[in-house]
């Protein structure tokens, strides 16, 4: 087992590994069996059940892998339709701030990003390691480019580079400090018409009057102290203002990716029902051959000649399986993942024998567990003049460091070393420099942050220590070693600023570095952090053609995942802003292709 600095500085290298035993083999193949079985007998039953329609293809799901997925198979001629669990279409990707990470994409290259194949396969083996297998890394890169450029051909939806968001790792072999992401640009809701009131509404509100995009954000967050900042909400503000002229209904980040995905299905013929949610897999002569769904509360049998893809999203609502696989504490309460995601579609797989991998990981990041849902703390905690301590009042992590080392360290730590929770220590003089949340700066933050327990305030760092209930000695002495890293602009301790990933969410104006900055003005405030989640990485194991497989290895005929109902491409790590949807929609092409004979 490696320890957390070292998984801190070795991203993907957790010391878990996922290769079968020979015992997991012979048990695999011996369950495989009996599902077989099981699956017989299930048809039989379903057999009965009324039928909904036969078509080709099948997607359980309407987020971005289960949309792009019928859009592609639509688009190459097959039948298709679209279930979705939720009153509502998108899933966590219309939740999203929708970024794409995919390299050598035509938009990076228009825009002059100097990717190639060389650079991509580089980095993402330097990124993922040995936790997933190279052909699926090679499908990923080969085709998330012409996935890209076939959404544009069949869709309204247009994409933005997202200049300067780095790649979480730079410095790794083929790592770009300059960024691979996009992020959709603004759409017309009206274009939808009626079915726009059907979109899952978004994670965070955009401030009203305003369009708003996820790289507005970093300068969003500096408006009190940086031109910029001006200049980016100015921009923010003229944009609103255009649209609402033009009598338009604008759209950006995950809303306007799902509802151009959407927008390209309606106009492909697919038909996407909403409220039918998948109760299990029909199996008929060995292969996934349908779906059986409950559709307005009765139970119907969906058939598919060519085979059912699942992108039915993670298991991050569902309690019984977060205990069961994942780490403690964990919980329901901390993800922003869709609520609907409970795992159906990995334990509907699992049932007729399909492999699991990846379930013990999640797309982490530290969370502020505020009343009505967690916040998911970006800018906060990188901005300079922040630090995390733990139960100890120490610091324990590379407070800049992408979200899901953070939240990794955290886990690999708290048995001996509590960091569950942590705390964000902040003074005044960042909370009248800085956006916290939609909180402005200056302002003071609701009552109900403190009365939950998410957030104290304290005029002195001992008064701090004694509400947060870690030593007061301590704390202090951390702070002033902080102060003093922090005027020298060097953690020696741990690093924050070595990366050019580090210094995104920071503030030019401090120097000399812009992750740093002295605790000096009070009062001070902490902010409970838990182990949050944009949703869970594990999953129903994959090939490089997004066929389900069993734990011998062998393909189950008929039935894809991709998304999050599969075990992630990134394997225990993360490349760059964007790295769940980018493999999301890449693999749901990847199946639609496989279906289609275009492979």
């Amino acid at each position: 087992m490696t320890t957390s600095a070292d998984s801190a500085r070795h991203p993907g290298r957790t010391g878990r590994t996922e290769g079968p035993s020979r015992r997991h083999l012979l048990a695999g193949a011996a369950g495989a069996g009996l599902a077989v079985a099981a699956g017989v007998q299930q048809g039989a039953r379903a057999a009965e059940l009324p039928a909904l329609g036969t078509y080709d293809v099948v997607v359980i799901g309407s987020g971005a892998a289960g949309m792009t997925a019928a859009l592609t198979a639509a688009r190459r001629g097959l039948s298709c339709v679209v279930v979705e669990k939720a009153a509502t279409f998108g899933g966590s990707a219309a939740r999203s701030g929708a970024g794409i990470w995919i390299p050598n994409n035509p938009v990076i290259l228009a825009a002059g990003v100097p990717d190639t194949p060389a650079k991509a396969a580089a980095y993402l083996a330097a990124v993922v390691g040995a936790d997933v297998p190279a052909d699926r890394q090679r499908a990923f890169l080969a085709h998330g480019p012409a996935m890209l450029s076939s959404v544009m051909a069949h869709t309204p939806l247009r994409f933005r580079w997202m200049e300067g968001y780095s790649d979480y790792y730079p410095e790794l072999p083929g790592g770009l400090p300059n960024g691979r992401s996009i992020e959709p640009d603004q759409l017309d809701g009206n274009l939808l018409g009626a079915e726009l009131a059907r979109l899952n509404p978004p994670y965070l509100e955009v401030p009203a009057g305003m369009v708003v995009f996820s790289a507005d954000y970093k300068w969003l967050a500096l408006t009190a102290v940086s031109a910029q900042g001006v200049a980016v909400a100015a921009a923010c503000l003229a944009r609103g203002t255009k649209a609402a002229a033009l009598g338009q209904r604008p759209l950006t980040m995950g809303q306007s990716l799902a509802a151009g995905l959407r927008i390209g299905l309606r106009s492909a013929g697919v038909p996407v029902w909403l409220g039918t949610p998948l109760t299990e897999l029909y199996v008929e002569g060995g292969a996934v051959a349908g779906a059986v769904v409950s559709r307005d509360g009765v139970p119907g049998l969906v058939r598919a000649r060519r085979g059912v893809v699942v992108g039915s999203g993670g298991f991050e609502h569902n309690a019984a399986m977060r205990a069961r696989y994942q780490r403690q504490p964990i919980g329901t309460e901390w993800t922003v993942g869709a609520k609907e995601n409970t795992g159906d579609g990995i334990r509907a797989g699992r049932h007729i024998g399909a492999d699991l991998a990846l379930m013990d990981d999640a797309w982490w990041g530290p969370a502020i567990p505020l009343p009505g849902q967690p916040y998911f703390c970006l800018a906060e905690r990188t901005l300079p003049g922040g630090l995390l301590v733990n139960a100890a009042g120490r610091r324990f992590v590379n407070e800049a460091a992408p979200y899901g080392d953070v939240v990794h360290t955290m886990y690999e730590r708290n048995p001996t070393d509590p960091d569950i929770p942590a705390w964000l220590i902040t003074d005044q003089n960042h909370r009248n420099r800085y956006l916290f949340k939609d909180v402005a700066p200056a302002l003071p933050f609701p009552d109900d942050w403190y009365t939950s327990g998410a957030a104290h305030k304290a005029w002195t760092l001992d008064a701090l220590a004694t509400a947060i209930n870690v030593p007061a000695p301590a704390l202090r002495a951390t702070v002033d070693r902080f102060n003093a890293l922090a005027r020298k602009g060097d953690d020696t301790d741990f690093g924050r600023g070595d990366s050019a990933y580090d210094h995104y969410y920071t503030d030019p104006a401090i120097l000399p570095d812009s992750c740093l900055a002295p605790l000096w003005l009070p009062p001070y405030h902490a902010f409970r952090i838990v182990p949050g989640d944009l949703g869970t990485k594990g999953g129903l194991r994959t090939d490089a053609r997004a066929r389900v497989l069993r734990p011998d290895g062998s393909v189950i005929p008929g039935l894809y995942a991709a998304g999050n109902a599969s075990a992630a491409v990134m394997g225990h790590s993360y490349a760059g802003a964007g790295s769940t949807i980018g493999p999301a929609m890449t693999f749901g092409y990847i199946a639609a292709l496989d279906l289609a004979g275009a492979l």
